[in-house]
Order: structure tokens, then C-alpha cells, then sequence
């Protein structure tokens, strides 16, 4: 989730939980990031797992964990920030795209490798890097929607992201969580 407020964290918490997802990320580049993460925990009492996305130094890995951050996702890969998730047994998932960008991640240590964004090359992009990569676990982020959640996961994804086809802005500034919740289901249910 990116540019969310701080008054719809409960209701935020309490709809994505009642659909059933099991993780949620609230990017660093949000304003709040580290109190909207510490409120989402405490909301959460347990029942989702609560990451920091978009965490693209030491600075910002440092406020997320404080937060209560339980996983660190990046757009690419962060040497010292893989490094020290890695050390602390902390799960991570820094973006690659290229298959060098991939193997590289992958080596670094990444409990998972987002490729980003994955909407631009599809899910045959995602079994295409299978082929040599069958041993990696990639996450297929950006531009994943109910209509083709299921090809990206046929195609050799070990796990997908969504974001702005579930959190869209409309909905957000509306509050409407009944629509958020309806999205969730129709991704957790594909």
C-alpha cells in the first residue's frame, strides 16, 4: 500500500484481514511510513504479517524493523540492506527484472525475488526465467489483477503482489473498504 492515511488503518487492517490476506506491505515512500506500519501491527494483534516496501537504504530498513516491520521489500537489489535482513534472519525481496538482475538477487540472499515490473514482459516473462532460474522463487509485482493472477502463477510465479488494482485511489479517498475487500477476494479466489 502507498499513499495511505493514518485514519484508515483500522478499517484498512480489519477489511484485508476478513479477506483472508495473509501479508500486507506499507511503503517507506508513504508519509507516516513507520507510524502507519506500527499502527498496522498493533491493529493486526497477529493476524496478517505486517512489511515495509520501497525500503531503499539503511535509514529507512532501520525505521521500518523499529516499526515492526516483519519483511523488507525493494524495487531492486540493495546490497546492505539484503545483507542485513540476511544476517537478522529477516525475510526480503529485492526487485530484479533482467535474469542477471535475478541471479544477482537470488545470490544475495533473497528469501524471494520481485520481479518488477512484472507487467511489462507478462507471465511468459516469468517462465521464460524459470527455465534456467527453476531454483529461484520469484514474485511477480506490478500490474497483477484478478485477470491474470492465475497465469502468473501457471507461468512459474512462486508468489504474487498486487496494489493499485486492489488499493486504488478512489477507493482510498472514499473510504470505501467494501470495495477493497471485494477486490482481495476476487485475487485470493482466482
Amino acid at each position: 500500500m502507498r499513499g495511505i492515511e493514518p485514519d484508515c488503518i483500522e478499517s484498512l487492517t480489519e477489511t484485508v484481514v476478513g479477506a483472508g490476506l495473509e501479508a500486507i506491505e506499507i511503503t517507506m515512500n508513504t508519509k507516516g511510513a513507520a507510524d502507519l506500519i506500527d499502527s498496522m501491527v498493533r491493529c493486526a494483534k497477529g493476524r496478517i504479517t505486517v512489511g515495509a516496501g520501497t525500503v531503499l537504504d539503511k535509514n529507512s530498513l532501520r525505521e521500518a524493523l523499529d516499526a515492526g516491520a516483519s519483511f523488507i521489500v525493494s524495487p531492486v537489489l540493495i546490497d546492505d540492506v539484503v545483507g542485513h535482513c540476511v544476517k537478522n534472519r529477516i525475510p526480503v525481496f529485492p526487485g530484479a527484472l533482467t535474469p542477471q538482475e535475478v541471479y544477482n538477487a537470488w545470490n544475495a540472499g533473497a528469501t524471494m525475488v520481485k520481479v518488477f515490473p512484472a507487467s511489462f514482459f507478462g507471465p511468459s516473462y516469468l517462465k521464460e526465467l524459470k527455465g534456467p532460474f527453476n531454483g529461484i522463487k520469484l514474485l511477480a509485482c506490478g500490474g497483477v489483477t484478478a485477470g491474470n493472477i492465475k497465469e502468473y502463477l501457471s507461468s512459474g510465479a512462486d508468489a504474487v503482489a498486487f496494489g493499485a488494482s486492489v488499493f486504488k485511489k478512489e477507493w482510498l479517498a472514499k473510504k470505501d473498504f467494501a470495495s477493497i475487500g471485494d477486490a482481495v477476494k476476487q485475487l485470493l479466489h482466482k
